[in-house]
């Protein structure tokens, strides 16, 4: 199984400690967060992984190759531009594509960003995506969160709105949506990659509003029951350390 990590943001809110480094190498108890997301993404079976970079991009490269690459085959793909999350992986589309006996089977790719820790468990959200032969999964969590995506009863995309009270943006008519908070985990098609028809710069979520839309199974993932925690800013980091901590020692 495949995979690409989104690590190619500026961090800014990780400021001061993104002033010399990329946000991928910002550790936590020890470990950057690319190696804690390289060795879960390893542990559910992916031996391949392209990596989006831009800022300190050549601090990653020198970080993987003094790690040799974590026993893992990884690309690296640059960008002079941040392009967001749907551009980055129209621009390493080819890293999926090139394998075309993994492309005829409908193998899963996972997305992954990097500044987040989870136990979501990836094996059973690649498994629920085969069964439902979606386009993209995305794990969702009933969670409060400035960005809600909207499914209906069968989990399936709808729509989005910016808080719960906000007017909601709909592609598909549906009697009773669930407000759902999305992860920054998805598992998608490599069919997906030959229908992101947009240009340029752009954000996955976006197209994945178009597909919907025009009738593509997007689909929304449980993972309420998986610990998972964003890490954009400086407190978060530190919930995480102490979070992990409690969690280690077996406390509730």
């Amino acid at each position: 199984m495949k995979a690409m990590i989104f690590a190619a943001g500026l961090g800014t809110r990780l400021r001061p400690l993104t002033n010399d480094r990329p946000k991928a190498l910002v550790e936590l108890d020890g470990r950057t967060l690319l190696e804690i997301v390289l060795a879960r993404l390893r542990t559910f079976g992916v031996s391949e992984v392209v990596i989006n970079v831009h800022h300190f991009a050549d601090k990653i490269c020198e970080y993987l190759a003094a790690h040799k690459n974590f026993g893992m085959r990884i690309e690296i793909s640059r960008e002079d531009v941040l392009l967001d999350t749907g551009g980055g992986l129209k621009k390493a589309a080819h890293f999926f594509l090139a394998d075309r006996e993994s492309v005829g089977r409908d193998e899963p790719i996972v997305l992954h960003n990097v500044d987040l820790v989870s136990s979501i468990d990836l094996a059973r959200l690649a498994e629920t995506h085969k069964a439902k032969r979606a386009l993209a999964t995305l794990a969702v969590q009933e969670r409060e969160t400035s960005r809600y995506l909207l499914f209906d009863e069968d989990l399936r995309l709808c729509g989005r709105c910016l808080g719960r009270d906000a007017t909601a943006e709909m592609v598909r008519p549906s009697r009773h949506v669930r407000a759902l908070a999305f992860s920054g985990i998805h598992v998608v098609s490599p069919r997906l990659l030959g229908r992101l028809s947009d240009l340029g710069i752009f954000s996955i979520v976006t197209s994945y509003m178009r597909l919907a839309g025009e009738g593509e199974m997007i689909l929304g993932f449980r993972a309420d029951e998986w610990y998972w925690r964003d890490l954009g800013r400086l407190e978060d980091l530190e919930k995480a350390a102490s979070e992990l901590k409690q969690r280690a020692l077996g406390a509730p």
